[in-house]
């Protein structure tokens, strides 16, 4: 068996090897080619390329059917190839999902079945159809609803791939749509699974100017809530921001744009000097919104954005939200002195997020629990030794500053999302809870040291390495630098803070 796979390995490496000496052979032909010869050689690649991908259907079929992720040192086939491929996860999930529907089947009993769609995976097979093809063939096949037969399925199937052939992927998609609406002429019935399938808030990445973009659906309920209460948060005037035209700073504690007073008894009406005192104060932060409100050139848009970040500012304030991971619920943020006494430069929330400093600093004034800043020794120990296995909360806040986010590399996720792990040894194993050993891991990959083949280490620098097992070790990087990338920008004997 072992000579076998030797021998196979042999012709897999001389297989690939004469590709990439055919590659190089193209490469040199291309260079005294005319322009129609050039157009010919690239529709004759491109439909080479097209059909590489049956052969990792197969490839990914044969695997997903005989064995285990775990085996292979991972908990899912999607970490199976973000990490031995480096590939992103959507990109795995892509790969996985088209082997499944276009690779090779088996039967319970070993028998050797047709591809799911026979049609499709037969004309990318032979290089006539894209994945951008295949991505409208599968969203058609998606969209089908639950009651069509499987003949009609098929026939479907062979259609698209037919169209396909002669036409480009804009195209196609219009054939799918008029062919999707014979088939379901009444479309499909809402139900409320589907409703609430809909639901979504998506915060999208950060861009150079620290804005962010948000899109989605919100059910009828949340819906409610935001009417109710961006009619008074985000009504004209309401929480204006100060450098706004118009404007004034509120004084004291008052928070911009807040009608309510300060204490709850206002509500009950039992002290009658306390209600009148209270109505009063009132009435008088509803004169000081109705005065600003002829001031407020906001559009309404950014009013609701206004609205929106002052409740939730007031809400993190309250303390109301508990703990997570071992610290309360806050805003967590890290800078140097050097940039804060400057008031320059950007800080580093746990969510993986810029601060700018002066954003930084007026945050800071609003909520002192933002913002903590030492000039001596707090008293409460980092050193634990083996007197406690859970990490405190002063050490939580040394790895928000120090590791950002999950330690292992490719990892995206955000210190607030991350558990602290013993990273040097694991507490039953004699680990030592100090902050020198400890490290940040998200709890899909905290999880996966367990039942898996992978552990970490502290290397001379004090940054977390983590060792995949053998069959996984492709020389990919043993340390994620995703959440410092002052790292790939800084020598390398300076790391930044």
């Amino acid at each position: 068996m072992h000579r076998t796979s030797v021998r196979c390995m042999d012709v897999v490496s001389g297989a690939v090897a004469a590709i990439a000496e055919q590659v190089a052979v193209l490469s040199k032909a291309a260079e005294g080619a005319s322009h129609r010869e050039l157009i010919g050689l690239l529709a004759q690649l491109t439909q080479v390329l097209r059909s590489v991908p049956t052969l990792e259907h197969q490839i990914l079929a044969r695997l997903t059917a005989e064995t285990e992720p775990h085996r292979l040192g991972e908990g899912s086939w999607k970490k199976v190839l973000t990490t031995s491929l480096r590939v992103s996860g959507a990109e795995a999930g892509r790969r996985l999902s088209r082997a499944k529907t276009l690779g090779p089947r088996c039967a319970m009993t070993g028998e050797l079945l047709a591809p799911l769609w026979e049609a499709t995976a037969a004309a990318q097979a032979q290089g006539l159809l894209s994945e951008e093809h295949v991505a409208v063939i599968a969203k058609f096949h998606k969209d089908l609803p639950a009651w069509v037969d499987v003949d009609t399925r098929a026939h479907a199937d062979r259609q698209l791939a037919r169209k396909g052939v002669g036409v480009g992927p804009e195209e196609l998609d219009e054939a799918a749509g008029r062919l999707l609406m014979m088939i379901d002429q009444d479309g499909p019935e809402p139900c409320d699974k589907d409703l609430a399938r809909k639901r979504s808030f998506r915060v999208g990445k950060q861009q150079p100017d620290g804005f962010r973009k948000v899109s989605g659906y919100v059910d009828a309920e949340l819906g409610a809530y935001l009417d109710a209460t961006l009619a008074k948060e985000a009504a004209p005037g309401a929480n204006m921001p100060t450098d706004q035209p118009g404007s004034d700073e509120p004084a004291g504690d008052e928070e911009p744009g807040s009608d309510e007073p300060d204490s709850d008894e206002s509500d009950s009406g039992d002290e009658v000097s306390g209600g009148g005192e209270a109505a009063e104060q009132t009435g008088d932060r509803s004169a000081r919104t109705s005065a600003r409100a002829g001031r407020d050139t906001r559009t309404q848009d950014q009013r609701n954005h206004d609205g929106l970040k002052a409740l939730l500012r007031r809400l993190l304030g309250s303390g109301r939200l508990g703990s997570h991971n071992g610290l309360p619920v806050t805003v967590v943020v890290s800078t140097t002195l050097q940039e804060l006494e400057k008031g320059a430069g950007v800080a580093v929330t746990g969510g993986g997020s810029l601060l700018p400093m002066p954003d930084l600093i007026r945050l800071a004034a609003r909520a002192h629990h933002y913002l903590y800043v030492y000039d001596q020794h707090s008293g409460q120990s980092l050193y634990l030794g083996r007197a406690k296995r859970l990490a405190n909360a002063a050490q939580r806040i040394v790895l928000h500053a120090r590791d950002r986010g999950c330690t292992r590399p490719g990892c995206t996720a955000p210190g607030y999302w991350c558990q602290a792990h013993h990273a040097s040894a694991d507490f039953v194993d004699g680990g030592l809870t100090n902050i020198d050993d400890l490290t940040l891991a998200c709890p899909c990959d905290h999880r996966m040291l367990d039942n898996t083949g992978w552990r970490t280490r502290k290397n001379g620098k004090n940054q977390t390495e983590w060792l995949p097992p053998p069959d996984l070790d492709t020389g990919q990087h043993r340390t994620n630098d995703y959440h410092h990338p002052e790292r790939h920008l800084l020598p390398e004997d300076d790391q930044g803070p």
